[in-house]
């Protein structure tokens, strides 16, 4: 499906998704900035913001093999970790200054394992994230994230004060409610921009200067505000899953026909569907509240998945979705019980779904859309 957007924003947006050292994160670099990386979307980039550093999502965008990896991982391991590792072993990752992990599922937690001696960034530390929603473990995540303050503090010499952690809650919340309103737009019969656009504003988002970003997304905003929207498209769908950075595999799906309305992913409407309490007296316990109990949940928190279905309910109802497609990396179990359980219960509330195994590069393309194209037909439109 070609784009319909005239917006040099966006355009700037996808070339950002291409590369992992993008012109900002560069430019940031060159003036002596620090970058912190991460893994989860669990993290709350607000605390490495207020610390003065970069927070850098990890992708794995341009491996195209393993070969480094392999000698740590089993090859029943999710491709993602190991092709993120490999390029860390390879160097990609040597600008990094500090890495912040979680144990968000075993495989990740072997990254940390080998991260720590065989990759020299300066500073790596990871911290415990609970599987469960209530005000116990939001108080430990908070003490959590308090352990990890106190150990940047120590280590940079850097002050993380509540009326900084307070600021960069702002700036993130900003950043997050532009990006929702690119989502509302996608609520009309003809959305101004496709799936593929969108996945790549929002991984846009994790690897540039939150600043930069929200400028570039004001910039898009108006670009496209009045545009011609798509009309042409066979059905409305959905796209819900985990690890998902790559635009093109959404362009695939869409090229044949489907458009993109919404999403649950990682990298896409989970991260910004809620904003972080501006109000809370302690900043701290408002981000560890927001991720763990208020933010659209991520699979392994087992506990949530009633929420999570109404989420999926109410985004199949709000955008008009006619087909559901749940994407899952090989080898992952915490997505593969999510497909189990999404399978039984979108059958009984009639919701169409489609479930493919892929892995993290973009290979068995021609599958790919022989099912979307089977997929479509029996949605009928």
């Amino acid at each position: 499906m070609e784009t319909k957007v005239k917006s040099k924003a966006l355009h700037q947006f996808q070339e950002v998704t291409e590369t992992i050292i993008n012109p900002e994160l560069k430019k940031w670099m060159d003036q002596g900035g620090k970058v912190a990386g991460y893994f989860c979307n669990a993290m709350p980039v607000e605390l490495i913001t207020a610390a003065g550093f970069f927070p850098f999502r990890i992708r794995a965008t341009g491996s195209t093999s393993t070969e480094l990896s392999d000698s740590y991982f089993s090859s029943i391991n999710c491709s993602f970790p190991r092709h993120a590792f490999d390029m860390a072993l390879k160097g990609e990752y040597d600008f990094l200054d500090a890495l912040v992990m979680f144990n968000s599922c075993d495989h990740i937690r072997r990254v940390y394992d080998h991260w720590v001696r065989q990759v020299k960034t300066p500073f790596v530390k990871i911290l415990s994230l609970p599987r469960k929603a209530e005000q116990p473990q939001v108080e430990w995540f908070r003490s959590e994230l308090n352990m990890l303050r106190e150990s940047m503090q120590e280590h940079f010499g850097v002050e993380i004060t509540d009326d900084r952690l307070r600021e960069a809650i702002a700036l993130h919340n900003k950043s997050r409610r532009s990006q929702r309103a690119l989502y509302d737009l996608r609520k009309g019969d003809n959305p101004p921009i496709t799936g593929a656009e969108m996945l790549a504003v929002s991984v846009a988002g994790t690897a540039m200067p939150v600043g930069v970003y929200n400028k570039l997304l004001q910039e898009m905003l108006d670009d496209i505000s009045g545009a011609d929207g798509h009309s042409n498209y066979r059905a409305r769908l959905m796209v819900i899953g985990g690890e998902l950075d790559n635009p093109k595999y959404l362009k695939a799906i869409e090229d044949q026909g489907g458009l993109v309305v919404t999403d649950a992913l990682c990298f896409g409407s989970r991260m910004i569907w809620e904003d972080v309490d501006e109000t809370a007296d302690d900043p701290l316990t408002a981000l560890s509240r927001y991720s763990i109990a208020e933010r659209p949940s991520c699979a392994r928190m087992y506990t949530q998945y009633p929420k999570r279905l109404q989420y999926i309910r109410n985004m199949v109802k709000d955008f008009n979705v006619d087909g559901v497609i749940f994407e899952r990396l090989m080898f992952c179990e915490t997505w593969g019980f999510e497909q189990y359980s999404l399978t039984q219960d979108l059958k009984e509330l009639n919701i169409p779904l489609l479930c493919m195994d892929r892995e993290y590069t973009l290979t068995a393309v021609g599958q790919l859309k022989t099912r979307v194209q089977a997929f479509l037909e029996t949605l009928g439109r």
